[in-house]
């Protein structure tokens, strides 16, 4: 196992590197010797330094020096440094400062460099063991967490097809609406874990529906008055449900669901709330969720042309949409169209 103990070796004195050299393989230790200190500490920055010896008095560069070069770069390596015996208390604290673990003394001998040698390979490797263990749990953790996150995923996919079930939508709506809300946040600059959120958490715009009559839902014809009513209902519907759950995804989706309805000059339902009043996350998914509806053919209602799309965006600025997320759709309203054509429906 030692000879997994990369270790080095620095003296400008050959027959001192010769002896260290011979201890260490006597202790199955792999070793390089180095007379340059200069030339060491080019070895250090390239290569795993896992123990080090490392004499005083050496040209071009003393042994604190080096002590120090080398606990900069290999922070957790012992290192012993290489004294005379007469080496006075001062000279061993600076040692200490500048990084050293252990000394030993000239004239070197085997029991003692056996001794001390041993106790800090035994430490060396305990650590490296430890950080071994410490990442495999890492990456034990983050299997399991992603395992988790696919579950949470799985289930938040189900939630939204659950909504569409006995809608006139399909199954293809949310997926469309999460990739279109991910390009939105892209283009406006939000973070990676805003997009991940919203991408999850917007299909679930329409849990509420679950509440609202089939009826209501599956009609072709335009809705009555009583029937508008009840299907205003269906964003504080989704809110409820949602909103006591510990995911972020699911707390999100609540957000979506009670502001999805709400326009940017304050006309829209359940709360009539305006501008930035309505979230961000709202805002987004309505203008997604909105798109789709137009650009999709359904039994009460045919598919409008790109150029409607966009024109009604246009109009809708700042009266129904916000401006800024409008400039932003245009931009990116190619990208819109591929996802459209990606995940298109398999029926009419």
């Amino acid at each position: 196992m030692t000879e997994h103990i990369h270790t080095i070796s620095v003296d400008d004195d050959e027959s001192n590197l010769l002896l260290i050299e011979a201890m260490a393989k006597e202790m199955d230790l792999s070793i390089h010797s180095f007379a340059d200190p200069l030339e060491s500490l080019q070895y250090m920055k390239e290569n795993t330094i896992d123990l080090a010896f490392i004499d005083y008095q050496m040209p071009g560069m003393n042994g604190i020096d080096l002590i120090r070069h080398m606990r900069d770069l290999h922070p957790e390596a012992p290192i012993i440094m290489i004294t005379s015996v007469n080496t006075d208390n001062s000279l061993r604290l600076r040692a200490i400062e500048a990084g050293a673990t252990e000394f030993l003394n000239k004239p070197l001998n085997m029991p003692e460099f056996r001794a001390r040698v041993s106790n800090l390979v035994d430490l060396r490797m305990m650590n490296m063991l430890l950080k071994d263990r410490a990442m495999l749990l890492k990456i034990e953790v983050r299997k399991a967490t992603d395992k988790i996150i696919s579950r949470e995923r799985e289930t938040l996919e189900i939630l939204g097809r659950v909504a569409d079930y006995n809608d006139l939508e399909t199954g293809s709506h949310i997926t469309r609406v999460a990739h279109y809300a991910n390009i939105l946040a892209v283009s406006i600059g939000e973070t990676e874990e805003f997009r991940d959120v919203i991408f999850n958490a917007s299909p679930l715009h329409d849990i509420g529906k679950v509440g609202i009559p089939d009826t209501i839902l599956r009609k072709e014809g335009p809705l009555s008055e009583e029937e508008q009513v009840l299907m205003r209902a269906h964003p504080l519907i989704g809110y409820n449900i949602l909103k006591s759950a510990d995911s972020s995804y699911l707390r999100s989706g609540a957000v979506i669901s009670l502001h999805h309805h709400e326009r940017f000059d304050g006309s829209g339902y359940p709360a009539g709330l305006k501008g930035v009043d309505i979230s961000l996350m709202g805002r987004i998914t309505a203008m997604c969720d909105v798109f789709d509806a137009l650009m999709t053919k359904r039994p009460y209602k045919s598919a409008w042309s790109l150029e409607h799309v966009i024109e009604y965006f246009e109009t809708g600025r700042a009266t129904h949409f916000d401006p800024m997320l409008v400039d932003h759709f245009i931009k990116n309203i190619d990208a819109f169209v591929n996802i459209f054509t990606s995940f298109g429906d398999s029926e009419p």
